[in-house]
């Protein structure tokens, strides 16, 4: 039996073919024009954002805590390891309101890149290293598939979901 395991494998999480989907959802929206609208705040949040910002925060996030996974498991010790950001981050703040005047198709390029080496990390772990759990300042403690869930796949999946919304409160108001 080899060291490694398909991401996910232990909570029969499939993050390798939601990973597929959400390339392929990309490669949907990316073309399209931007709607118009705003999104719908997260639950609990008060967030609203055009479809530029969006597209700026799906190409950061997804570096950011890909970085942040892999500092979580380079010093796991045995002890949670401190990561992340909170949604009042400054550098998280600037990254969207820069991005969101850059062309779609460099923020769907990067955000590409960005989830193509994410998804060789998380094929190339070994079963030491999916034991990795971090300290999210306002979640708390977190085994790796959980971080990885949270803030990169379910994380882009949302943020799909919220183009394809606007996509379609646009189109339902131009009819």
């Amino acid at each position: 039996m080899s060291d490694t395991f398909a991401p996910g494998a232990r909570a029969g999480i499939d993050f390798e073919g939601r990973l597929d989907d959400i390339r392929r959802r990309l490669d949907e929206v990316a073309p399209a024009p931007l709607p118009a609208g705003l999104t719908d705040p997260d639950p609990g949040g008060e967030e609203r954002w055009e479809a530029a910002q969006v597209w700026a925060h799906m190409a950061e996030f997804v570096g950011y805590w890909h970085d942040q996974l892999r500092s979580v498991i380079a010093e796991y010790a045995g002890d949670p390891v401190p990561f992340g950001r909170t949604k009042r981050d400054a550098a998280r703040i600037a990254a969207i309101e820069l991005g969101r005047h850059e062309p779609v198709d460099e923020l769907a390029r990067r955000t590409r890149e960005a989830l193509a080496a994410v998804t060789g990390d998380l094929a190339g772990l070994s079963t030491a290293e999916w034991k990795a759990a971090g300290l999210h300042e306002t979640v708390g403690v977190m085994d790796l598939e959980a971080i990885v869930e949270r803030f990169i796949v379910g994380h882009m999946e949302e943020h799909l979901d919220q183009l394809k919304g606007l996509a379609t409160a646009t189109a339902t108001a131009t009819d």
